[in-house]
């Protein structure tokens, strides 16, 4: 587990990070979430002891100074082009190797594993962001470290590398080991992460499973749709019965805090048709959004 704690961090007069605390689990992927500018990044390098900073990560109980081996406890790709870009690739993970104690063949290994054959003997200085990705992920994995911590990994990969690279992030993190990754692909964070957390100006926003996170959004409702002449009546049922309804279109009605099944029974005992019954499933986007809207930089209509 990581024990991350009041983590803190300003830069003259800002505040990048402020008493930011959570936790991983191991056996967990970790969504890492907030709007640009939000701290993500500064975090992560603080929890690395890249940046200077107030406050303590703990991995299994130690500060990372304190670890026999950092690569074996920690991988982290934190930059796609974080490589020298004339040092071959192979060359470049083989250095990452001896600091390790890792035998050359794990650079193999890791090669084939990230699809890097056809260019590990090329400099890096030239691939693309995806390329790049892949070796900077490359070299997080040599160790095979308890923990993951990725910052973007999806940036730049094509439609079947993000498919891989989730599958692989899950299967990985269900092997015991943990996985961090932070992402703005909110849909494809939604179908890999187990936990989220979700800062805003450096602050703590949540720290929740995902189906809380997606649970607590107010688009989770019902759309109820019937004859224009039935709706009021059918309102003043649901509001009886303690529901919160909103007009939606003509006929229709926006009901939280009813399933489908109460609604359905409702109509039915006062003799109402329904045309329409849909629940509707609020996306990680949709409490993404409502989490963090005053903490939004930019707006539809240019406001901020």
């Amino acid at each position: 587990m990581i024990e991350v704690s009041g983590l803190t961090k300003r830069y003259g007069s800002t505040l990048a990070v402020d008493d930011l605390s959570f936790t991983i689990s191991d056996g967990t992927v970790t969504g890492f979430l907030g709007p640009n500018g939000s701290g993500k990044s500064t975090t992560m390098r603080l929890m690395l002891g890249l940046d200077r900073g107030d406050g303590t990560t703990l991995y299994d109980g130690e500060r990372i100074e304190q670890l026999d081996s950092v690569s074996r406890v920690v991988g982290a790709h934190l930059d796609a082009k974080y490589f020298h870009p004339k040092r071959t690739a192979r060359n470049h993970l083989r250095m990452l190797a001896q600091e390790a104690r890792l035998p050359a063949a794990r650079v193999d290994e890791v090669i084939e594993l990230m699809g890097l054959s056809s260019v590990a003997d090329k400099a890096p200085g030239g691939f693309s962001l995806g390329m790049g990705q892949r070796l900077g992920l490359a070299g997080a994995l040599l160790a095979a470290p308890r923990t993951l911590m990725l910052d973007e990994p999806a940036n730049g990969l094509d439609p079947q590398s993000i498919h891989w690279l989730r599958d692989f992030l899950q299967e990985y993190a269900a092997q015991g080991n943990s996985v961090f990754v932070s992402s703005h692909l909110l849909s494809e964070m939604e179908l890999m992460a187990d936990h989220v957390v979700v800062i805003a100006k450096g602050r703590l926003i949540a720290d929740a499973s995902m189906a809380d996170i997606v649970a607590r959004s107010r688009r989770n409702d019902v759309f109820v749709r019937t004859d224009a002449t039935d709706r009021e009546r059918l309102s003043r049922e649901l509001v009886g019965a303690g529901c919160t309804v909103e007009p939606e279109g003509v006929d229709g009605l926006a009901v939280s805090g009813a399933t489908t099944d109460d609604i359905g029974r409702i109509a039915h005992a006062q003799g109402l048709a329904l045309l329409e019954l849909t629940a509707r499933v609020a996306s990680l986007e949709d409490a993404f959004l409502e989490l963090t809207d005053s903490d939004q930089q930019y707006r539809v209509g240019g406001d901020k």
